[in-house]
């Protein structure tokens, strides 16, 4: 077992809560999403699948600001992403957190709905990985500031049950990937700070105003060599080297040392925050960046702990591009 992260003690619950329109949202999976079928080469047929919990969304996609159902059909897309390359999508909600009658963990569904409903032991710590999704802003109170006027979707019991869920995958040594809100909230959790609304810069990092049919806006991010997310968006760029590419002439690849020589790399992301990353916690590296400074990426050296401001289930992207990061994620489940 691994340790905590550092001043992972520091994060409070807030003590209001928030009551949810739905406790397991039945709009997390669009109908945009791929089905496993659809991709008949992208998970293995002959191995383990790896059980990777996600925390479900609480908030309903009847809210009117549209930010709320794209986060649900994200959601959803990261589902059917997991269950593609080999994954098998555990949903967890606050029940998952607590032991049954037997003193085992309850059961939730293990594909969100879209398929055949089977169930599975799902408590954090009994899983093979962690993802933590996108989603509303993180209270502020959780790294001590007060809560500014441009906040959206604030949720009590989505903080309470994402933190729970992150926390102890982090105490059992479990690897966690954090997308969007997930970033931001792995840098809160080991004791960073967020800025709670962007100042418009160099670099456009969301649609303004928000709008649902244009959810993106496309920059580049610079990836540090060597680190987990290098790997992760090396299997898409270079698939036929095994998601490896050599470093670059001059080069010395840093950071993990379990995640192959790979050269930095520009990558165009799909963006769409209004918050982001402050002060960088301690123990967390920066590994990738935007043009303007924004904190991209960021990950635990002594862990597979690794997070992206971006989206890359975005349906926007090639097949390839959106199954790469996520085999790449599984595959560290697989083999932890």
């Amino acid at each position: 077992m691994q340790n905590s992260p550092r001043n992972s003690g520091t994060v409070q619950t807030p003590g209001t809560a928030q009551t949810p329109d739905a406790a397991q949202n039945p709009d997390t999976a669009p109908d945009a999403a791929p089905d496993a079928g659809e991709v008949q080469s992208a998970a293995p047929r002959d191995e383990r699948r790896p059980r990777i919990g996600i925390p479900v969304r609480l908030s309903s996609s009847a809210d009117p600001d549209p930010r709320v159902a794209k986060a649900n059909n994200l959601f959803g897309c990261i589902v059917s992403l997991i269950r593609d390359v080999g994954g098998e999508p555990v949903l967890l909600t606050a029940e998952s957190l607590e032991a049954g009658p037997s003193g085992e963990p309850n059961s939730g569904t293990a594909d969100g709905g879209t398929s055949d409903g089977d169930r599975a032991p799902d408590a954090p710590e009994a899983l093979d990985g962690v993802v933590l999704p996108g989603g509303g802003d993180v209270d502020p109170r959780l790294y001590g500031e007060a809560p500014g006027p441009t906040l959206y979707d604030v949720n009590a019991e989505q903080d309470r049950l994402d933190i729970a869920v992150a926390r102890r995958a982090l105490d059992a040594g479990t690897p966690v990937l954090g997308i969007c809100r997930g970033h931001q909230l792995l840098n809160v959790l080991y004791g960073g700070t967020l800025v709670q609304d962007m100042t418009p810069g160099t670099v456009p990092h969301r649609q303004i105003p928000a709008a649902a049919n244009r959810p993106w806006v496309w920059h580049e991010v610079t990836i540090t060599p060597g680190s987990k997310v290098a790997k992760m968006y090396a299997a898409a760029e270079f698939p036929e080297a095994g998601g490896t590419a050599p470093a670059g002439e001059g080069e010395a690849p840093t950071g993990d040392t379990d995640s192959g020589d790979v050269r930095a790399m520009e990558v165009k992301i799909a963006s769409g925050h209004h918050q982001a990353v402050d002060r960088v916690a301690p123990g967390l590296l920066v590994t990738a960046v935007a043009d303007d400074g924004t904190v991209e990426a960021l990950e635990d050296p002594e862990r597979w702990v690794a997070s992206v401001q971006w989206h890359p289930e975005a349906m926007e992207l090639t097949e390839e591009q959106r199954l790469a990061p996520f085999r790449v994620f599984v595959e560290a489940c697989r083999t932890r």
